[in-house]
């Protein structure tokens, strides 16, 4: 991008930094046509949309099979947590269409990774890498015969014997075939009854609680387009459940959580029958995000034709109808990213999500020729003409450069002029002012939580802290039409990657419906939530949080008063300032009681910054930062000493 910007002179800047909605397409013109002279251009574009062959992110057998080596060693010496990392690597690099040892490559690192997850007592994920490899190459008798260990320890014996039965029918050595019928005649002695075990649970609530009617579009006259209700709404009502447009996981999260659902990702995960990029938690969410992989099943007619009635049908179950029943989406989000093409991967996520935008519009629609089809579709708002020059600069490089690698994918239904670029450059203010992040909870053990198999300490006690953690980034068209406020009543939460919005607090008739798009009261004081909202969404909040005085906002950064009898709290000039253009807003008698110990509220603010706002005594702000800065650091570097000592 650095490179790029610099080819960019200094006149054209100037004209991009003046720029507005109604005269992009003239500034992207100029752009586009200084690009497209440009030999850097081009070899940007040609690094980014590299052929299959030379691509970084494409499969490669000899890859894959030095990795096998490594897990059959790993296997082999008892280190089965490393052979689980190499089968999982290989698979990830592995060409669907590899053959090795006269059999499907992918199909073998399937069953190797089973027979390592069945050594690690993980049956049911060692029963769906089974699964995996018979809905590769259905006459693997290996595949079934490891099925079948896995039913066995998990006492489905119904199961089990007809996977051994028809592992003994594939098999074609004696030797083979006498072991598995040995291990049919030991649990044919068992007579427990077998469960029916699910490839993959999906991770959705097929009941919702009923759904306050929401007036979908309302006008505020300070904050423009809202969400209100008609009716009264209690507490904790569900009003609001909604998929996304379009989503992308974040790039921090790609080797830990699914790329389609977002959930965290199992022991077996499942990649991308095409490229080397994507993992997902089961071939569910991996044929949703790219469409149904290539699979090569023998004719199971020609092969089990001797097999009873129950067992050829019992074949069809593991490896047919799990494809057949799949209801997928009519748009394959990752498709277009696919063949180990590099952008998805190098672009930042904002401009993949767009990516991913346009290609969902031109599988709807046909063609992208008239871009702001798009725009006006979403509906969205963006606060381009607010931009700074630097930002407004990227936004329409990064169009360009999004549809020179769409056009790669789509070469006779993408553009590539000051319209098109334009629109897309529009887009992506669009989802940075829009976009919703979507997060999982995560806990972050304090020091002294006991490790697996340790005993809890007696000495230092235990503490788990729970974090939210963004993994993906989204657009909900109607869920982004909630406005923010700094003190929310309603609260937006995910299951995979549905977006769920209840209320927090009893709403009025007509009470406007607002979630909090950051930090709330209590979290950040005042100035520094004015300041993240402004920098990320190009707002100035004007909500109840922002404009009445908080106590949260007066002591969350401030100092004691240096008086050992006085509660008050002390100032700096930056939070004062920001506090002071309050004082027009009267508190209530409830705030009054609150505020009373710290300040004086009948002349409130009256000392100014450096002074405490209850009994006025001067207090030296810098040398008071300076300790406790270097207070900081001195227990930063004890508790981590601490940590380390504790953890030996």
């Amino acid at each position: 991008m650095e490179k790029l910007k610099s080819l960019v002179p200094e006149n054209l800047k100037q004209m991009v930094g003046s720029t507005t909605a109604d005269d992009l397409p003239s500034s992207s013109s100029f752009l586009l046509r200084l690009f497209q002279q440009s030999q850097l251009f081009f070899q940007v574009i040609g690094d980014l949309t590299m052929d299959p062959e030379n691509a970084l992110c494409g499969k490669k057998k000899d890859a894959a099979l030095e990795l096998k080596r490594q897990g059959n060693q790993c296997f082999l010496n008892g280190d089965y947590a490393n052979a689980l990392v190499y089968y999982s690597k290989a698979l990830l690099v592995a060409p669907m269409n590899a053959v090795d040892m006269d059999k499907n490559l992918v199909a073998t690192l399937y069953v190797n990774r089973a027979s390592v997850l069945h050594k690690m007592d993980l049956q049911l994920e060692s029963l769906r890498d089974c699964n995996r490899a018979l809905q590769i190459s259905s006459n693997y008798a290996k595949a079934w015969y490891r099925r079948g260990k896995a039913n066995v320890s998990m006492e489905i014996f119904d199961d089990a014997i007809r996977d051994f039965q028809i592992s003994k029918h594939v098999e074609v050595s004696f030797n083979g075939k006498k072991q598995i019928d040995d291990e049919l005649k030991v649990i044919q002695h068992q007579h427990s009854r077998s469960n029916t075990v699910n490839e993959h649970s999906k991770n959705k609530l097929d009941d919702y609680d009923d759904l306050i009617q929401v007036k979908l579009h309302v006008t505020t006259s300070n904050k423009g387009r809202g969400m209100v209700s008609p009716t009264e709404i209690p507490p904790s009502s569900l009003i609001h459940v909604e998929e996304p447009y379009a989503v992308v996981i974040l790039k921090h999260c790609r080797e830990t959580h699914c790329h389609y659902c977002l959930n965290e990702l199992p022991v077996d995960k499942v990649p991308c029958p095409s490229c080397s990029i994507p993992l997902y938690c089961s071939q569910h969410c991996q044929i949703q995000a790219g469409g149904p992989m290539l699979r090569n099943v023998s004719d199971i007619q020609d092969i089990f034709k001797n097999l009873s009635d129950d067992l050829r049908m019992y074949i069809q179950e593991i490896t047919l109808c799990s494809f057949s029943e799949l209801r997928t989406e009519n748009v394959h989000e990752h498709k277009h990213e696919c063949d180990g093409v590099h952008w998805p991967a190098i672009l930042p996520s904002e401009i993949v999500l767009a990516g991913r935008i346009v290609a969902k519009f031109i599988a709807q629609r046909g063609v992208f020729a008239d871009a702001s089809n798009l725009v006006d579709m979403l509906n969205l708002s963006h606060h381009f003409p607010e931009m700074h020059t630097d930002s407004k600069l990227e936004c329409i490089i990064y169009s360009i450069i999004l549809l020179s690698c769409l056009q790669q994918f789509f070469p006779s239904q993408v553009e590539i002029n000051g319209n098109t670029t334009s629109q897309i450059a529009i887009l992506i203010s669009q989802i940075r002012t829009n976009s919703i992040s979507i997060v999982r909870m995560k806990s972050f053990d304090a020091p002294g939580s006991p490790d697996k198999g340790e005993r809890l300490s007696s000495v230092i006690p235990f503490t788990c802290n729970m974090e939210q953690v963004r993994v993906g980034q989204a657009i909900y068209t109607t869920g982004s039409l909630f406005n923010h406020s700094c003190k929310p009543n309603i609260h937006a939460y995910f299951n995979s990657r549905t977006l769920f919005i209840r209320a927090t607090s009893f709403a009025a008739v007509g009470c406007p419906l607002e979630l909090s798009y950051g930090p709330q009261v209590g979290q950040l004081d005042c100035k520094d939530r004015l300041k993240l909202l402004k920098d990320e969404y190009s707002f100035n909040c004007q909500c109840s949080g922002c404009s009445i005085v908080h106590i949260s906002d007066l002591v969350i950064n401030a100092f004691c008063c240096i008086n050992p009898n006085c509660r008050g709290v002390v100032l700096d000039r930056s939070i004062f300032n920001c506090e002071n253009t309050k004082t027009k807003d009267f508190l209530t008698v409830d705030d009054q009681i609150i505020l009373e110990p710290i300040m004086q509220t009948d002349s409130f603010l009256h000392a100014g910054p450096s002074h405490c706002l209850k009994c006025g005594s001067y207090c030296d702000i810098k040398s008071s930062r300076l300790t406790v800065d270097k207070a900081g650091i001195h227990f930063t570097s004890w508790l981590k000493n601490y940590t380390d000592c504790s953890r030996r």
